[in-house]
C-alpha cells in the first residue's frame, strides 16, 4: 500500500516500538526481534550527481514470533519505495515511515520503520544516496594523481554505512552480502568482498562476501585503478601512477599473513588484498575484510612503515573475526589489534625493532593523557550500553592502553600460556560480536582462575575502568632508544653538534622518537641545522616529515615551502589537523595558514575538513 494513503498518526501507531531496550544506543535497529542475515546491493554510480541509486535487498531472520516491524538505520537517504517478498515469490509494496531526526543526533540519521502484516523473508528498499553522504567521498579528476578520471571511496566506520545503504548499522549484527554495481566505463569497482582482478566491468561489477560482517565493514571504491599481485593470496590496487611503488612497499604481505597464522590460527577470509587510496583518505588504514584500505602516506620507498600493514592485517583476527558488540567496547577491536601487531612485527623483524615500536607507542600514549578528558581515559565506562550519553574511550588511547593490558597478562603468564589463551578467544568467538563482559568471563575461565595471583579483580578493574595507565604497568625500555635519548639531550643543550648526531643509520622509529621529544624544545637554529644535515623537510617518510614540520613550526623555523607541498598532497587527518593547529598558535603563521587551507581544503576528506574548520573557528 502506498505510504501516502495511510494517515501519519495511524502509521506511527502501527510502527511504534514495543518497549524493548536496544543494546546499541547508536542504532535504531530492533535486532532482538529481527536480524539481517544477508544483504544484496544493486546500485548505479552517478559521478555527475554524486549518488548511488538502486535497491538494497535484506534477507531476514525473525527472532520474535510476534514482531511485525522492521526498523533500519538511514542517514540522508531518499527512499523511493519499499517492497516485500510474498510467500509465492512475488514482490508487493510495503508501508514505511522515516522518523524525524532526533535533536542533536544528526549522525544517527533517521529510523526507517517498515510496517508488515507478517514476517517476510526478504525486503527491498529502493533509494538514492545524498551527494554529501557521510560515508562517500566523490573526487573530481583534479583531486586524483592522473587528473583524468574521477574517484569515489567509502568510509563506513563507525556509523556511516547507513548513509549509503539502509541497514541495521550496528556491529552487533553480522550478515553476508553480494552486490552488482554499474559504473562509468573505464573505471574499476572494488569492494570489501571477493574481487576478481581479471574482471572487466562489462555488464557491471559483481561481488560476493561469503563471511558475515557488520555494516561498518561494507566498503566500495570506484576509480582509475590497476592491480598487481604481491603474493599467492594478496594483490594491491592503486592509481596507475602509484601502483609500482605500492607493490614494492607491500612485498612482505605474505610473510605477515604467515606470521599471524602461526600465532593465532588460519586466515579465514580467503584473500588479503589491499587498496591504496588517493591522498585525501583521512586515516591510516581501514580493515575492510578482503580489501584493506590504505593511506598513501605509508609508502616511504623503504618499507619502513609496514607496521601499518601489520595493524590492518591483525584486524583479520581482532575486529573483523571477533567484533566489538557496540562501540562502547571499542578497545576489543583496537587494543587487541595493537597487541597482535607488535607480535607480528616481532616475528618478522625481531624483538629489538618490536621493542622500539612499542616504546614509541607507549610514550606517545602517556604524552597524550593531559589532553584527554579523565572520563575518556578508561577502556570502558560502567554505564549501561543503552545510555546514548555513555562516554566512549578516546579513540587514540584505546589502541595502546588495551594492548598494554594484554601485554601485562602475557608477561605474567608467559607466552606458552598466553598465546593459546588468546588464540582460543579468536577461535571460540569467530564471526561473532562480543562485549568486554564476555571477554572478562573468558579471561577468568581460561586464565585467571587457573593462575591465581596473576591479576586481581581490583587491578583488572583499574585497567578497564580507571584513568590513565596503571602505575605498575611495565614500560618497554629499548637500549637503542636510550642511546637516542642521550644524544637528543646533549644536542638540545648545545653540547653535541648537529653534524655529530649518530643518526645516519637510524630507522624511521628512531627518528620519530627523536623528533617527538624536541617538539617545543628545539630552537629555530637547531631545526635549520637538522634540516640541512639530514634533509628532513624533504623526507619521503611522512611520519618523519610530519614530526619535523610540527617541531619546526613551534620553533619558528621557516618551512613554508616544503610544508605547503606536504599539506597540498597529504590528507591524512592525523597529520593535517595538528599542523594547522600549530600554525594557528603563531600570529605570524595564521594568515599564511588560512590562505593555504583555502587552496588545500578541496583536496581533503569531509571528515578532515570538519576537523580543520573547527580549529580555524577556535573550537
Amino acid at each position: 500500500m502506498p505510504i501516502a494513503t495511510i494517515p501519519r498518526a495511524v502509521l506511527s501507531a502501527l510502527l511504534c516500538c514495543c518497549g524493548a531496550a536496544w543494546a546499541d544506543p547508536l542504532s535504531y535497529a530492533q535486532y532482538d526481534q529481527v536480524r539481517t542475515t544477508d544483504l544484496h546491493l544493486d546500485l548505479k554510480a552517478d559521478f555527475s550527481r554524486k549518488t548511488l541509486s538502486g535497491y538494497a535487498e535484506l534477507t531476514l531472520d525473525w527472532l520474535a514470533p510476534n514482531a511485525r516491524n522492521l526498523v533500519l538505520d538511514t542517514r540522508d537517504l531518499r527512499i523511493a519505495q519499499v517492497r516485500i517478498e510474498r510467500p509465492d515469490g512475488r514482490w508487493a509494496p510495503a508501508s514505511y515511515l522515516l522518523d524525524p531526526a532526533e535533536p542533536g543526533q544528526a549522525e544517527k540519521g533517521r529510523a526507517l520503520r517498515i510496517a508488515l502484516a507478517g514476517q517476510p523473508r526478504k525486503v527491498r528498499i529502493y533509494y538514492r544516496t545524498a551527494p554529501g553522504a557521510a560515508a562517500l567521498q566523490w573526487m573530481t579528476p583534479q583531486q586524483t594523481m592522473s587528473g583524468k578520471r574521477p574517484f569515489m571511496f567509502s568510509q563506513s566506520e563507525t556509523i556511516n554505512a547507513r548513509s549509503w545503504a539502509p541497514v541495521q548499522d550496528t556491529p552487533a549484527v553480522r550478515f553476508t552480502y553480494s552486490a552488482h554495481i554499474d559504473a562509468p566505463s573505464g573505471l574499476r569497482v572494488v569492494m570489501s568482498a571477493e574481487n576478481d582482478p581479471k574482471a572487466t566491468g562489462v555488464g557491471g561489477w559483481n561481488f560476493r562476501m561469503p563471511q558475515p560482517v557488520p555494516a561498518y565493514l561494507l566498503a566500495i571504491a570506484i576509480g582509475e585503478l590497476e592491480v598487481r599481485s604481491v603474493g599467492p593470496r594478496s594483490a594491491v590496487y592503486a592509481e596507475p601512477a602509484r601502483i609500482e611503488a605500492a607493490a614494492y612497499e607491500l612485498a612482505d604481505t605474505e610473510k605477515m599473513i604467515e606470521a599471524a597464522e602461526s600465532l593465532y590460527g588460519p586466515y579465514r577470509w580467503g584473500r588479503y588484498d589491499m587498496l591504496v587510496l588517493p591522498p585525501s583518505f583521512p586515516i591510516g588504514g581501514m580493515e575492510n575484510p578482503r580489501l584493506t584500505f590504505l593511506t598513501p602516506t605509508m609508502i616511504a620507498g623503504d618499507r619502513s612503515l609496514v607496521d601499518l600493514i601489520a595493524h590492518e592485517l591483525a584486524h583479520s583476527w581482532s575486529g573483523n573475526l571477533v567484533t566489538n558488540a557496540t562501540w562502547k567496547h571499542w578497545w576489543l577491536n583496537e587494543g587487541f589489534t595493537n597487541y597482535v601487531t607488535t607480535r607480528i612485527v616481532e616475528s618478522l623483524y625481531g624483538a629489538e625493532v618490536a621493542d622500539i615500536n612499542l616504546q614509541v607507542e607507549q610514550e606517545e600514549a602517556l604524552a597524550s593523557l593531559p589532553s584527554i578528558a579523565p572520563a575518556k581515559q578508561a577502556l570502558l565506562t560502567r554505564g549501561p550500553d543503552t545510555d546514548p550519553e555513555a562516554t566512549y574511550t578516546d579513540e587514540e588511547l584505546a589502541y595502546p592502553k588495551g594492548a598494554w593490558l594484554l601485554r601485562t597478562l602475557e608477561q605474567r603468564a608467559g607466552r606458552a600460556v598466553f598465546d593459546p589463551f588468546l588464540r582460543g578467544w579468536f577461535d571460540q568467538h569467530a564471526f561473532q560480536s562480543a562485549t568486554t563482559e564476555q571477554f572478562v568471563a573468558y579471561l577468568h575461565r581460561n586464565l585467571l582462575d587457573s593462575h591465581p595471583g596473576l591479576m586481581s579483580d581490583a587491578e583488572l578493574d583499574e585497567w578497564l575502568y580507571g584513568q590513565g595507565i596503571p602505575a605498575n604497568a611495565v614500560r618497554v625500555a629499548s637500549p637503542r632508544l636510550a642511546a637516542v635519548d642521550a644524544q637528543r639531550s646533549s644536542w638540545l643543550r648545545g653540547e653535541l653538534a648537529t653534524d655529530k648526531l649518530d643518526a645516519k643509520h637510524w630507522i624511521a622509529l628512531e627518528w620519530m622518537h627523536f623528533l617527538n621529544d624536541i617538539d617545543g624544545k628545539a630552537s629555530a637554529g637547531q631545526m635549520r641545522e637538522l634540516d640541512q644535515a639530514f634533509g628532513l623537510g624533504k623526507s619521503g617518510n611522512n611520519e618523519i616529515a610530519y614530526r619535523f614540520f610540527l617541531s619546526s613550526i613551534k620553533a619558528g623555523y621557516d618551512v613554508r615551502q616544503p610544508l605547503q607541498a606536504f599539506l597540498m598532497s597529504v590528507g591524512r587527518q592525523k597529520f593535517v589537523v595538528p599542523l594547522y593547529a600549530a600554525m594557528l598558535q603563531r600570529p605570524d603563521d595564521r594568515a599564511w595558514a588560512q590562505a593555504l587551507y583555502a587552496r588545500a581544503r578541496e583536496h581533503y576528506h569531509p571528515v578532515t575538513q570538519a576537523a580543520v574548520d573547527k580549529k580555524f573557528a577556535g573550537k
